[in-house]
């Protein structure tokens, strides 16, 4: 098979015939063998009933429905466990994102040889409230990911080698750091596309503002576990060996200048009356925690059963009935 769509959704049981009937004409004029994989993330309207007519009309058409609403991570986790077509494409449902961009997208995947092409709606049709936080939120997802060429990283219209998709796992709100997950799997092939962004037609956003503050908060962990996920101690038993060290020259210091006052007859105070005493015995204390912390995360991942998977992209055997 050629191309999969994987569609997440959640009421949008309006955008759902339009849509399916443009991916279908789009499949059929480029002579693509494809599925459409509609995952319906609790919809409480008749999304459902919508997906389970158009499976009816049209084969290629296939539906996941959750019990309740999970999120979009899960939506798409779920369509990539089940897509087969060698590219697989990921659209919203809401008809802002075009169809007729998969013929390109599938080139620069099977020709250009990309691992992950993501869309970039260099032209948005959305208010300032939107597009500027959007800006922001883009760019720092550069600068910590490291991966410069793309302008838009939770844009929904993203092509990918079935590979890809296969080896990463898509959680909690990663589906605006897919790129990065893919990075961090080895999959560093990663090419943008300027696609066409339409107006809303049907409905309305379902994503609020809180999603900022989300988004930094998964970039960041995202970060931490790329760069120390198999390697906990190195940034935990760094600083708070830093800390502790820090904190035991401060108190060396505070008693130091008090021996020193004592044996030149100057006036003197408890070490206890010394505020810098007291910061100094904190960073001691918080020392030893950050590095306990190290040390029982090195536990964890030694005694986790995926400490020693690797990504292996190809492998020479030789003759493997060869006799020493």
């Amino acid at each position: 098979m050629d191309i999969s769509v994987v569609v997440p959704l959640f009421n949008e049981a309006e955008s759902l015939p339009e849509l399916e009937s443009w991916i279908r004409r789009v499949m059929t004029e480029n002579n693509f063998s494809y599925e459409v994989i509609f995952v319906d993330d609790g919809s409480t309207d008749r999304s459902w009933e919508v997906i389970e007519q158009l499976s009816k009309e049209n084969s290629a058409v296939k539906g996941v429905r959750f019990r309740r609403n999970y999120g979009k991570s899960p939506a798409l986790n779920t369509g990539f466990a089940r897509a087969k077509g060698n590219v697989v494409i990921t659209m919203d449902a809401d008809l802002q994102d075009s169809p007729d961009e998969i013929p390109e997208l599938y080139r620069m995947i099977t020709e250009d040889k990309y691992d992950l092409v993501s869309g970039w709606k260099q032209k948005r049709y959305d208010p300032l409230s939107k597009t500027i936080p959007t800006k922001l939120f883009n760019a720092t997802a550069r600068k910590v990911s490291g991966i410069r060429n793309l302008h838009d990283f939770n844009c929904g219209l993203k092509a990918y080698r079935r590979d890809v998709i296969k080896h990463i796992e898509v959680y909690g709100d990663m589906h605006r750091y897919i790129p990065i997950l893919a990075k961090n799997a080895g999959y560093t092939r990663i090419g943008e596309k300027v696609v066409q962004h339409q107006a809303r037609k049907y409905g309305k956003s379902k994503f609020g503002l809180d999603r900022f503050v989300n988004g930094y908060l998964d970039l960041l962990t995202l970060w931490f576990t790329g760069k120390f996920g198999r390697k906990p101690m190195h940034f935990f038993g760094l600083l708070g060996s830093l800390m502790f060290f820090i904190g035991i020259i401060a108190v060396i210091a505070v008693g130091a200048i008090k021996l020193y006052n004592m044996n030149s007859g100057n006036p003197y105070s408890l070490v206890t009356d010394s505020p810098y005493f007291f910061i100094a015995l904190t960073m001691m204390i918080l020392g030893t925690q950050l590095f306990l912390t190290g040390f029982i995360g090195e536990l964890i991942v030694r005694n986790s059963h995926k400490r020693n998977e690797y990504e292996i992209e190809e492998e020479l055997l030789g003759n493997e009935n060869e006799q020493i």
